[in-house]
């Protein structure tokens, strides 16, 4: 089955990670093999999370301090990597993994990556390897940006799997949008509205490109799984 490209909603995500929410945008190791993050690159989204013209990596936003009370503005404030009683916050958690990295002391940090493509419909983007982080200053305090990069393991649950980085563009977020109005939110093969993907029409791998609604459809998982990589 393929993982990446699954449409989902928020119930069937939480279901897929075996958790009765995800109220969190970060959740470093919700997985003992993984850790899982939520972005959005919508206008409205809380965070500043893009994806790189390169097609494979993403830079995605820190989270803010908790909100203290109704008049606190979490904003105007540092991102944080340490709670007050000295724990580490979920951005330390990442910075933390990240030097480990960089010391060699641990591979990259998988990441499995949920986007938001439009109320109540989720996409997930795939498995991608935390590499690096910053600080920036967004002009009015600082944030931390990590640095995440499309890995070539399938299936982290299956690592006899895998796939070529190079075959695996990642579909920009508006694509998706108009693919989902376009074909109503159901396979464009058989009507079904259950375990959809969106699919290459031409594979990337044979040259298809994923810039482009024209080339990107809704396939139900048999349809998908009955297509795999062929030319139809």
């Amino acid at each position: 089955m393929k993982i990446r490209d699954a449409i989902l909603s928020y119930r069937e995500m939480c279901d897929l990670e075996n958790v009765q929410t995800l109220q969190r945008g970060m959740n470093f190791r919700l997985n003992p093999l993984y850790s899982v993050i939520l972005m959005s690159q919508r206008t409205n989204a809380p965070y500043k999370d893009k994806i790189y013209d390169d097609g494979i990596t993403i830079e995605y936003e820190g989270h803010d301090v908790s909100k203290k009370d109704y008049f606190h503005n979490p904003k105007t404030e540092d991102q944080v990597e340490l709670l007050p009683s000295g724990n580490l916050t979920q951005n330390g958690r990442f910075i933390n993994a990240v030097k480990e990295y960089k010391k060699g002391m641990q591979n990259p940090e998988l990441i499995k990556v949920y986007e938001k493509i439009m109320n109540g419909v989720w996409s997930l983007k795939g498995i991608f390897e935390l590499v690096d982080y910053k600080v920036v200053n967004d002009g009015r305090r600082n944030v931390f940006r990590f640095i995440l990069k499309l890995t070539n393991l399938g299936n982290v649950e299956n690592k006899k799997q895998t796939i070529e980085i190079s075959q695996t563009r990642i579909i920009p977020t508006e694509v998706k949008k108009e693919v989902w109005k376009r074909d109503m939110g159901k396979c464009v093969l058989c009507g079904s509205k259950e375990n959809l993907h969106f699919d290459h029409d031409l594979p990337y791998s044979r040259g298809g490109t994923s810039l482009s609604a024209k080339n990107v459809r809704l396939l139900c998982m048999k349809h998908n799984l009955q297509k795999s990589d062929k030319i139809e």
